[in-house]
């Protein structure tokens, strides 16, 4: 019997990282394609990005095309390139209650508003003592997904 009391949904977004993000935006916007649609600026998090789309409505998917406000300061979104995979969470209060009473350890800053306006949580990519689970090496987003995602999903579910 599974007691999980959330489900992971599928992909939210990918966000990738390079010195100056004009080279990324060159590959994903203008070769590729993918329709820009905001962009998010925040000195705490040192970061500068570009919000993008892949595919559309309650499917599509994020990829976030980032560069360091400062280069020599952390955290460096840079560094690794592929910087973190976020995943649609149907509750995301519910998910870090039961992983953390689990052992996995999440990044500092608990549950916040992301740069798209989603509730977020971060798992840690490597474990402590205290929480020995982790990312095992890649940082991961987790995110609230809205009402009208979660029922796109449900849609397509297969009958339990």
């Amino acid at each position: 019997m599974n007691d999980r009391p959330f489900r992971v949904l599928g992909i939210q977004q990918v966000a990738l990282g390079a010195p100056d993000k004009g080279a990324l935006r060159a590959l994903w916007v203008d070769l590729l394609g993918l329709t820009p649609v905001g962009s998010f600026r925040s000195e705490r998090e040192n970061v500068d990005e570009d919000i993008c789309l892949a595919g559309r409505g309650p499917f599509a998917v994020e990829v976030d095309l980032m560069q360091p406000l400062d280069p020599a300061r952390k955290p460096r979104v840079n560094e690794p390139p592929l910087n973190h995979v976020g995943l649609w969470v149907d509750d995301l209060a519910a998910a870090v209650a039961w992983l953390d009473a689990r052992g996995l350890r999440f990044a500092p800053g608990g549950i916040r508003r992301g740069a798209s306006g989603h509730d977020v949580c971060f798992v840690h990519p490597r474990g402590d003592d205290a929480h020995p689970r982790s990312g095992e090496g890649v940082l991961i987003e987790l995110v609230q997904a809205p009402a009208e995602v979660v029922a796109a999903f449900d849609a397509l579910a297969p009958a339990r």
